[in-house]
């Protein structure tokens, strides 16, 4: 229970007496006026000091070790979240801090008082700037316990905490000011109300960061972990970090890119989340055949054909009876198969097969408009594996087979001249 103002002045005076009768007692035995007040002031500080350095060795020696043991035997995480985070050792800073206020007064009574003011004005600010450091180490073990929920990475909350921060540091700024120009800080306060428009300038990127943060979370349009790409940052990467301010991406050549919050909503950005959380990942690449290379199935190319496994029973229901393969126009009406034609269904049979690509997902094997470099034959399907490393590793594992296969059909991939084969031209080769 709080003790009445009358009774917390009696107990001042009476350590005032206490001490006017010690100043008494020394004038009593001869000493000198002015020696007799400076002792008496330093055996005031000199016990004011070592009640501060005891209630110092009692906050961190005692209460600081009792707090980290608890913490250790406690199943909870929390608290020792707030033991790494200093909470309570920035706590125990108060302990001397309050002695020190209190006493002060005591000790320069009637001595100096300009003094005692600058002292106690000076361990207001200390408290007030320990009480700043404990409020920091609360709000940071605050985000890391949150940052251990499921939804954590979805809505990240450290841009909210920031802001918090922001305005604790702007409020204890003002009570500062206010105790060094000797004022109320609700005076400031109002005082502050004219520049607004200046604080507006000042913290136009904080605000617009804050704006940016909860566009981007209350739309689920970014969260830690994502692979994003946006060309016009030169940035592709993961995201590792979101803030008030910035976007913290670490690249795929483990550099680090920062950008602000706001960037990411007026410029556009590819969020890969959506492939990593689908069934698989795309394969979507076009081989070129070279146009001069398609042509109808000899008995002998069908024949060798059917030595091929996974094809067999397809080559046999095409083997059309009684036609004379010299014949072209007789192999056209009777529909006879073209090399391109069985080699499509053999990638489309070895795809289905392969047990790395996603048989859920679309799968397609098919030709494109044909250009000026030959037919493009397209392979579209999903890997199962969605990690880039092992998506490219499947991914060039189907291409390097399509492109060994390929003479088997008697077909060929377009490819440019080099020097070298019209040089061969040239010679007669």
């Amino acid at each position: 229970m709080q003790l009445p103002v009358e009774k917390i002045e009696e107990q001042i005076v009476e350590k005032y007496n206490f001490l006017e009768n010690l100043e008494a007692w020394l004038l009593n035995q001869g000493v000198n006026e002015t020696f007799a007040q400076f002792f008496k002031v330093t055996i005031s500080v000199g016990v004011i000091v070592i009640l501060a350095i005891i209630a110092d060795f009692v906050a961190k020696r005692i209460f600081l070790a009792s707090m980290a043991r608890i913490a250790k035997r406690t199943e909870t995480e929390w608290d020792d979240i707030l033991v790494e985070k200093k909470f309570f050792h920035r706590l125990a800073h108060f302990a001397p801090a309050i002695v020190f206020y209190l006493t002060i007064g005591v000790a320069l009574y009637d001595y100096s008082p300009k003094v005692t003011v600058f002292l106690q004005a000076l361990t207001k600010i200390y408290m007030v700037i320990a009480a700043l450091l404990v409020v920091n180490s609360f709000l940071d073990t605050v985000n890391e316990i949150y940052q251990g929920l499921p939804y954590a990475k979805s809505r990240p909350i450290k841009g909210y905490l920031q802001v918090i921060k922001i305005i604790l540091y702007t409020f204890g700024a003002i009570v500062i000011i206010g105790i060094i120009i000797n004022k109320n800080p609700s005076s400031i306060l109002v005082g502050l109300g004219a520049s607004t428009a200046i604080l507006m300038l000042v913290f136009k990127d904080t605000i617009t960061g804050l704006v940016a943060s909860i566009q981007l979370s209350a739309n689920d349009m970014l969260k830690i972990g994502d692979w994003i790409e946006m060309p016009s940052r030169n940035l592709d990467g993961t995201v590792k970090d979101i803030s008030l301010t910035t976007v913290k991406v670490q690249n795929f050549d483990n550099t680090i890119t920062t950008i602000p919050p706001f960037a990411l909503i007026n410029e556009s950005f590819k969020n890969w989340r959506g492939m990593e959380e689908s069934d698989g990942r795309r394969i979507k690449r076009s081989v070129y055949i070279d146009v001069k290379t398609i042509k109808f199935c000899t008995p002998e190319m069908l024949q060798k054909y059917k030595r091929i496994p996974s094809i067999t029973e397809y080559i046999e229901s095409l083997i059309p009876s009684g036609i004379d393969y010299t014949d072209q126009a007789m192999m056209l009406s009777a529909g006879m198969p073209t090399n391109l034609s069985i080699f499509r269904f053999y990638i489309e049979t070895y795809l289905k097969t392969n047990p790395m690509i996603n048989q859920n997902a679309t799968l397609i094997v098919r030709l494109l408009q044909s250009l000026e470099y030959g037919i493009p034959l397209e392979i579209y399907c999903f890997t199962e594996d969605k990690r880039f490393v092992q998506f490219e590793k499947i991914q060039s594992d189907v291409l390097d087979h399509i492109m060994a296969a390929l003479p088997i059909f008697e077909l060929k991939v377009f490819q440019r001249m080099s020097s070298d084969d019209i040089r061969a031209i040239a010679q007669g080769n």
